[in-house]
């Protein structure tokens, strides 16, 4: 069976999201935000547990390729970047089984035994193989450079049976944000500004965010910031937000390209020190997958290659504020550019 998997802005998502959250899309980065639908694993993966959650499966007449599973990490992002995945595998000729989990670690445990495709981040996925290599503590990998970073990761990605494909120029890193109010009280503007404040805050942000250099370790330990609590509501989820708004906590995790901060008197404060590594989106597909159905390369680079930090904003515009599904403004924008 062919999995294909999301994931942390990250996710971190490193993202998304989870690191902006597998396809871990930590973002980071930012990375990488809202549930999604749950189901069950299919045969390929019901051996490891209910761990990965199922949002949804569908087939098309011209599904003859055999069975891939996509995952990732469950915020809309993701969820988008995931259906962007599932559409074109479809138009391929594959049979998609989509299962999109919280954070980048549960899919990675499965993934590349029995998870085929996900959409990542560069740098999420770059500290999380470190860190699984070499410990916690180990010194970061990761750079500002998309390029340079997937190189200094390529040792790890081999050693795990992992292939990156061509990263995407659009990206998404993690992102901090307070009230509007919040700023103009304490005179914020960037994040050394809260270090400097004094304030002790509570951070709302992914499950996986102590300790992380591009999460609570980094605005500790760079930023200086006091933060007295984390509390694990989500990367952008609607339980973080919230939190922040009802004054349970002062600070959130969200990504650079969240569309629905302004409307909900939310403001970014800036990463004026660059704890952030590059968190562009990049397909990431198990080698094994990849040598039986090279066509895979062709498809999903394609995407890289089109989609943009505008386009990112722009659809998680209309899936936050708009309401739409995920699945509904993959399809249109993938229609409007020539790829369906």
């Amino acid at each position: 069976m062919i999995a294909l998997s999301t994931s942390d802005r990250p996710d971190t998502r490193g993202r998304r999201h989870a690191t902006h959250k597998v396809v871990t899309l930590m973002r980071t980065p930012r990375f990488l935000a809202a549930a999604l639908t749950a189901g069950t694993l299919l045969l390929a993966t019901a051996c490891a547990g209910n761990d990965v959650a199922s949002s949804g499966s569908s087939s098309s007449s011209s599904a003859d390729k055999g069975t891939v599973t996509i995952s990732g990490q469950r915020f809309p992002e993701a969820d988008l970047v995931a259906n962007m995945y599932k559409a074109l595998m479809e138009k391929a000729g594959y049979k998609v089984d989509m299962k999109l989990v919280d954070t980048r670690d549960v899919y990675m445990k499965q993934f590349p035994k029995s998870v085929d495709v996900v959409p990542e981040y560069v740098g999420g996925i770059a500290d999380f193989l470190n860190s699984q290599k070499n410990g916690a503590n180990a010194k970061s990998i990761t750079t500002s450079d998309a390029d340079q970073t997937l190189a200094a990761a390529k040792p790890l990605t081999d050693a795990a049976g992992i292939t990156m494909l061509d990263p995407s120029q659009a990206t998404d890193q993690n992102a901090f944000f307070v009230t509007k109010k919040f700023a103009d009280q304490n005179s914020l503007k960037t994040l050394s500004d809260l270090g400097s404040s004094g304030k002790s805050v509570v951070l709302a942000a992914a499950p996986d965010c102590e300790g992380r250099t591009d999460c609570e370790g980094g605005l500790s330990k760079t930023y200086g910031i006091d933060i007295s609590k984390v509390l694990p509501l989500g990367y952008a989820s609607s339980q973080t937000y919230q939190s922040v708004l009802k004054g349970e906590s002062q600070l959130g995790e969200t990504s650079t390209t969240d569309g629905s901060l302004d409307a909900q008197g939310l403001m970014l404060l800036d990463d004026d020190k660059s704890i952030q590594p590059a968190q562009n989106l990049v397909p990431a597909v198990s080698t094994a997958f990849l040598k039986k159905n090279p066509d895979v390369k062709g498809v999903l680079n394609g995407l890289m290659s089109k989609l943009t930090t505008d386009d990112l904003v722009e659809l998680n515009g209309k899936i936050s504020n708009d309401r739409e599904q995920p699945a509904d403004v993959a399809q249109t924008w993938l229609k409007d550019n020539g790829l369906l």
